[in-house]
């Protein structure tokens, strides 16, 4: 065989081998910010099975750029101990306690780098189009191709069993509206439905991103800006610490959940 087969057959081989060992999982994520890497990292060291959809090439969401593309970031003293777990570097802001700013792009590939190392498998370039609602629980993901979706090609989706599904795709809390709109599904907030996310207000943002991560539907979960939107928070911009608790939140609500 030439090595250029060589090279093809490893990589068809070798994914392929973890998309099938990963259909069937404890918990599939969708997104791959850092509210949703945090808790990534911490259900694989705990030992669930953990796969994470990422629409994007890059996993990071808003991470990367920082501040309006100025690549630095903040976080208050209640987070700095997951960075310590990440070993992420910071440094404090002089004049105010208790906050440091942080390279941005450092933090990114570093929650990239712990979630897998941890065990936890992310899927790139994919995106989630539906969930499994059978029996009135949710029980996974239907997930095709972003390139797919984008191009608006008429390809069907393969699907992905999962006990617990956990909405981390920020803003527009995507996985929820599905459940919303789809199946109809009425959340555990005072409507049942989708409250939408309120404007910037920094302090209550950061409070109320970690008070709303929260299990909204038997299996379904929210974390970061989705808990935000789905129970009428406020924004917070570029500053991190309750994105980051939130992660590990959601992870020690979701390993009670699976008894792990």
């Amino acid at each position: 065989m030439s090595i250029e087969n060589v090279i093809s057959s490893a990589i068809v081989r070798t994914f392929s081998d973890k998309l099938l060992n990963h259909l069937e999982v404890d918990v599939a994520i969708v997104g791959g910010g850092p509210s949703a890497l945090v808790a990534a990292h911490d259900l694989a060291k705990n030992g669930a099975k953990v796969a994470l959809f990422e629409r994007k090439l890059a996993p990071g969401g808003g991470t990367w750029g920082g501040g309006m593309l100025f690549n630095e970031v903040v976080v208050q003293s209640d987070a700095t101990g997951i960075l310590d777990d990440f070993g992420i570097r910071y440094e404090p802001i002089p004049g105010a306690d208790g906050y440091f700013t942080l390279d941005s792009v450092e933090m990114a590939s570093a929650l990239i780098y712990g979630a897998v190392h941890a065990g936890a498998k992310i899927f790139n370039a994919m995106s989630v189009e539906d969930i499994i609602f059978k029996n009135e629980k949710v029980g996974g993901l239907v997930i095709n191709w972003t390139p797919v979706e984008r191009l608006g090609m008429h390809v069907d989706p393969l699907t992905v069993v999962a006990s617990c599904v956990l909405d981390g795709t920020g803003h527009p809390s995507e996985i929820m509206n599905l459940a919303v709109n789809k199946a109809h599904i009425e959340l555990n907030t005072p409507t049942g439905k989708i409250l939408g996310e309120k404007p910037m207000w920094v302090d209550s943002g950061e409070a109320s991103t970690v008070a709303n991560t929260l299990e909204y539907f038997p299996g379904l979960f929210a974390c970061g800006m989705s808990a935000n939107n789905v129970m009428g928070g406020y924004r917070m911009g570029p500053i991190f610490g309750g994105m980051l608790m939130s992660g590990r939140k959601v992870a020690k609500l979701i390993q009670e959940k699976l008894g792990k």
